[in-house]
């Protein structure tokens, strides 16, 4: 009878971390090691995905109205300028708050770039995530979209690819018509997408008079929601000192009605009468920032009445990221 021969196993070649692709979950992990992907090197992935940065626009100029184009305005553009300069073939970078057919970024025709802000993100962290929609959209060819993915772990950031120097002025449009050049002339699927948009934008006006803070009408009464840099705690204080003395208002029928929490920053909310519209609260608004100013700078205890007006406002708080 012939011997069995004995058994070895093969030796698999070693990967090194960066080398081991994304697998399946449950699937054995490619370094080798007979331990499942999640338990093994997906784990540093999973952590990577979870793992959410509070305040993805910080340090960018007009980090309050990127927060405002992400969360609340339905139409907008802003011109945006890379720190190392356009590649030749790309006339400009545009961002905008929604795309047909919910792209992630656009290349058009002629070589510009549309990078859209309102989209899901595959990350904790959206600043690296657009940061890498858009490397993909300036190589890509002109007329395609640029799907979603998980954007790299090291890979760069908003902050690392844009001109931090330049400002962020956004443009707040009435409808989606900056999606294409020639609207008669889109592919009858933007055609659709376009006007789904168009039915569903609540009109929005960007105020001129002071920074972030944007009208809003909807059939039972208008809205301001003003995106503000402030630190949660101190702002709240401020406000419930305004709110106390009577002075949080934005004129006769307005009402503070409480704030949201949005990428780490406060976004307070206020009731208007369905006949007040975005010039009616020009002055108001920027009387009430002198209010909040001195209110900001006020440290003394708050009264009673003062804590009662911020447990109200706390109670009234909404977080949508």
């Amino acid at each position: 009878m012939a011997k069995k021969r004995p058994h070895t196993k093969a030796k698999r070649a070693q990967l090194t971390d960066e080398e081991i692709p994304v697998v399946g979950a449950r699937e054995p992990c490619p370094c080798g090691s007979g331990r499942r992907y999640k338990a093994c090197h997906g784990r540093a992935a999973a952590h990577a995905i979870t793992e959410l940065v509070q305040r993805p626009f910080e340090s960018l100029p007009g980090e309050c109205d990127w927060v405002a184009l992400r969360e609340l305005v339905p139409a907008a553009t802003a011109a945006l300028t890379l720190r190392e300069g356009l590649p030749e073939d790309v006339p400009s970078v545009t961002l905008a708050t929604v795309l047909p057919m919910a792209w992630p970024a656009l290349r058009r025709d002629d070589g510009s770039v549309l990078l859209g802000l309102q989209n899901d993100t595959a990350s904790g962290d959206i600043s690296r995530d657009l940061a890498d929609t858009l490397q993909r959209a300036l190589e890509a060819e002109p007329g395609s979209p640029v799907q979603g993915r998980r954007a790299p772990a090291d890979g760069p950031r908003l902050q690392d690819l844009l001109d931090l120097s330049a400002p962020f002025e956004p443009v707040v449009h009435s409808g989606f018509e900056f999606w294409v050049p020639d609207a008669d002339n889109a592919t009858p699927e933007v055609a659709a997408s376009l006007e789904r948009a168009n039915a569903a934008a609540i009109p929005t006006v960007r105020l001129q008079g002071v920074q972030a803070a944007y009208w809003c009408q909807t059939p039972e009464k208008n809205h301001l929601r003003w995106v503000m840099p402030h630190a949660e705690e101190q702002l709240l204080d401020a406000l419930a000192r305004l709110h106390a003395a009577g002075g949080s208002s934005l004129g006769e029928g307005t009402r503070l009605v409480g704030s949201f929490r949005a990428h780490g920053l406060t976004v307070p909310v206020w009731d208007l009468p369905t006949g007040v519209g975005a010039e009616d609260v020009e002055k108001p608004a920027a009387e009430f920032a002198e209010r909040l100013a001195g209110a900001l700078a006020a440290d003394a205890p708050l009264t009673a009445e003062e804590r009662r007006a911020r447990g109200g406002l706390t109670n009234r708080q909404v977080t949508l990221s």
